[in-house]
């Protein structure tokens, strides 16, 4: 494995090129007075910063100390009971912040809410648990793959890294093999730092297969029983089912004739 060198300035670079689609800005319309989110907007008052309508629902923008006191009164006075995603996406080399957003859903009406606020690099939101009960998984993911703590969490410890997890998964400036602490995680886990130079990395290839690293009975064409010895020389002639459209076990295909 290369050796990792951060990568500081990823967002500072292009977004993106000629080479890919770009695509277009979501329309936005002001929000109507007298319609239902104009009400929604003057329940919440002066907390609101920033609002708009984007395929019809609301989006609002708020202070993160506001949070939790916005979350209430979604909840309790204007009808918003299902809290269905939150997560954050990191702009830390570019402004040094996240913005964290929630997606509510008021199931009487059939009315969504978008929350969005920028929360500080280090700082931390109040939880929303107490509200949302599927807050408490969202939350413990949020800590986990970006690191943002949670203030009040009832149980806010990694949800899919093991505990002693060095990093970030879902910082931009995290490598998408992982870095050294990564390689090696599995090797000091299971035999010590001692068997490093032994075992070696662990090989984060995607484009690399190894006929060893099966049970020996799962290789296709190569089948043999559980533990038996194999020949990597005597292929095995696969079996499809047949179907009443394709007959998977044709060996030419007009198609594939075609393109070759």
């Amino acid at each position: 494995m290369r050796k990792y060198i951060p990568k500081d300035n990823v967002q500072k670079k292009a977004y993106y090129t000629d080479r890919y689609h770009v695509v277009p800005t979501v329309p936005q319309s002001k929000v109507d007075e007298g319609s239902y989110f104009a009400g929604v907007l003057n329940a919440l008052g002066n907390t609101v910063t920033e609002s708009s309508v984007q395929l019809g629902q609301l989006v609002i923008h708020i202070a993160p100390e506001d949070n939790f006191k916005v979350m209430k009164t979604l909840k309790e006075t204007c009808g918003y009971t299902q809290c269905s995603e939150q997560s954050a996406v990191d702009y830390l080399a570019k402004d040094n912040e996240f913005e964290l957003f929630w997606q509510l859903l008021n199931v009487g009406v059939a009315k969504r809410v978008r929350v969005h606020c920028r929360l500080a690099n280090g700082a931390a939101i109040e939880s929303i648990e107490p509200l949302f009960k599927s807050a408490n998984f969202a939350e413990r993911e949020m800590f986990d793959m970006f690191g943002i703590k949670v203030n009040n969490h009832p149980f806010l410890k990694r949800i899919l890294m093991p505990d002693d997890w060095e990093g970030h998964p879902l910082l931009k400036t995290y490598p998408l093999h992982g870095d050294e602490f990564a390689s090696w995680y599995e090797v000091d886990k299971i035999f010590g730092k001692e068997y490093r130079d032994i075992i070696g990395p662990e090989n984060r290839d995607p484009a690399k297969i190894d006929i060893e690293d099966t049970k020996r009975f799962s290789r296709v064409g190569y089948e043999v029983p559980f533990g038996a010895e194999y020949n990597a020389e005597e292929e095995t002639d696969i079996e499809y089912s047949e179907t009443a459209l394709v007959n998977y076990n044709k060996k030419t295909s007009k198609q594939l004739d075609e393109r070759r």
